[in-house]
């Protein structure tokens, strides 16, 4: 039995009079990787904000585990819960400043051998640690970003649109990064992605939202076999881009 990482039961999230989630009930399950694919405007970024606090759901209950995320402390959900952004934000500093930030916002330090150890765990070598961060490639902010939710050692990590700017290469390397961590740390791993096959390769469980509407989840293999003809209407023009 897969066990509970997060889960919604009749959530919706409104703003200004206008529902942007509607009774959104599933569970994402611990040490999966669920992928969230449907149009845009669907509520894939306002669900993922949710799951780690940045935002509050207007009705419904969201628990972290057997938490009730609303209970949680922010700094200690967004250690458990981290998530990584397409922009990759980062600090307009060094690597490792960048990497140590989480740790100074606890009042704690981060040591170079810890430091070069995350840089390792995806696959940067150590003579990055102290390059500007704005210098980086765009794969190489995504490693970043990613490493730094791991200094929180988060054991849920959020990735949105993370790979949608890059070239195939890096979006080869992100993606082999994002399953070792998966498989190797049982890292749970909720990612939105536009992009079908991304979706079918990666995803334990896939997500379709429309129009703040979960329209359907199931395994992977299942959803992309569905003969629901809004999963499947949604499949099609995908495969046609």
């Amino acid at each position: 039995m897969l066990q509970h990482a997060i889960t919604f039961d009749n959530v919706s999230f409104e703003i200004n009079q206008t529902k942007l989630l509607k009774n959104i009930s599933g569970t994402f399950y611990k040490g999966q990787i669920t992928t969230l694919i449907g149009p845009s405007g669907a509520g894939k970024t306002t669900l993922l904000k949710l799951c780690n606090g940045l935002i509050s759901a207007s009705c419904g209950q969201i628990m972290i585990e057997h938490d009730n995320i609303e209970l949680i402390e922010p700094t200690t959900l967004r250690r458990k819960v981290g998530i990584a952004l397409q922009s990759a934000p980062l600090l307009k500093t060094s690597v490792y400043e960048n990497l140590a930030l989480p740790r100074k916002l606890q009042e704690q330090k981060l040591n170079e051998e810890e430091a070069l150890s995350f840089l390792q765990a995806v696959g940067l070598d150590k003579e990055f640690l102290m390059r500007e961060a704005i210098d980086l490639s765009g794969g190489q902010k995504q490693k970043l970003s990613i490493a730094r939710t791991l200094v929180n050692q988060s054991e849920v990590l959020l990735l949105d649109e993370i790979t949608s700017a890059l070239d195939p290469k890096s979006v080869r390397e992100i993606e082999e990064l994002v399953v070792q961590l998966n498989v190797q740390y049982g890292v749970t791993i909720i990612w939105i992605t536009h992009n079908i096959e991304q979706a079918k390769r990666l995803g334990h469980y896939t997500w379709l939202l429309k129009e703040g509407q979960l329209i359907d989840a199931a395994q992977t293999e299942i959803l992309f076999q569905s003969d629901n003809p809004v999963v499947q209407s949604f499949i099609q023009r995908g495969n046609e881009r």
